[in-house]
């Protein structure tokens, strides 16, 4: 069996999926009622990643858990190595932890600092552990959902910045290798997308998609800082800014290990639009 938390998210819900087409047995944790029904091998667990007796019981004899980390579990709770001696005391044998780009790339940035915790514990957890490390997601891109649909309008700061965001699908599709498969412990695996594509351009793609116009607003930071500043802390929505505005060689560069993973080439962002075109009609 497979423990898979943050099962309620873009990555999650495709991830527990995934698993199941595999012929693999998930237990879908969440800390609230899942909004969807689970495909057939899996089953919901309503537990919290941020206290992990609560995750003792589906924990036990499980073969391989997956740490997403979301919301204000990134910003602290029980240490890591609590969470992973349980983990080992009921008998997991696998973890494999979503990280991000951004604990490498950008070492000081503070607000990846609880990812950078949680990396350390894993691979000094004496488990078998694979760092999945993702890039910018194209489902960012869904914070225009409303624009686009009632004005027809892409409005975003850093308009011909490019950077290779990755599909979601890409990083649950290559999750789910990585747990059922063996052959990856001790890898660290950056997921990106297959070309470095601007805020720009993918408006020009959502267009296309539509068989409508949609016009491109250029933000300027400070524009964007107050309108992000609305739902994200201040720290993170600085630190967002300057990839976004000013990334790093390393940010803007294009990873093998999607292909490298999964025999394939990593999804276009136009392939991420089209499946989610209906939220920008």
């Amino acid at each position: 069996m497979i423990v898979v938390t943050g099962a309620t998210g873009n990555v999650g819900r495709t991830l527990v999926a995934s698993l199941t087409a595999r012929g693999e047995q998930v237990a879908a944790v969440s800390r609230r009622p899942l909004p969807v029904e689970l495909p057939e091998g899996a089953r919901h667990v309503q537990a919290d990643l941020g206290q992990a007796e609560s995750l003792r019981g589906v924990l036990q004899g499980a073969d391989a858990l997956f740490i997403l980390l979301a919301g204000e579990l990134l910003a602290g709770g029980e240490s890591a190595e609590t969470l992973l001696g349980v983990a080992k005391e009921e008998g997991v044998r696998k973890v494999v932890l979503l990280s991000s780009q951004i604990t490498a790339t950008r070492p000081e940035a503070g607000s990846h600092d609880r990812l950078r915790e949680y990396e350390e514990a894993v691979r000094g957890s004496g488990l078998e552990w694979t760092v999945l490390r993702a890039g910018g997601f194209a489902s960012n891109a869904f914070a225009w959902a409303e624009s686009v649909r009632t004005q027809r309008t892409v409005l975003a700061p850093f308009g011909d910045v490019a950077l290779p965001v990755v599909d979601p699908a890409d990083i649950a599709e290559t999750a789910a290798a990585v747990l059922s498969e063996e052959g990856h412990a001790g890898q660290t695996y950056e997921l990106t997308g297959p070309v470095a594509v601007t805020p720009r351009e993918q408006a020009a793609v959502l267009a296309g998609l539509l068989g409508e116009e949609v016009a491109f607003v250029e933000l300027s930071r400070e524009d964007a800082f107050a309108h992000m500043s609305q739902f994200m802390p201040e720290g993170v929505v600085n630190g967002t800014l300057d990839i976004l505005g000013l990334p790093l060689p390393s940010e803007q560069q294009v990873s093998p290990d999607v292909e490298k993973v999964l025999g394939r080439p990593a999804a276009p962002f136009a392939a991420w639009a089209e499946r989610s075109l209906p939220a920008f009609r």
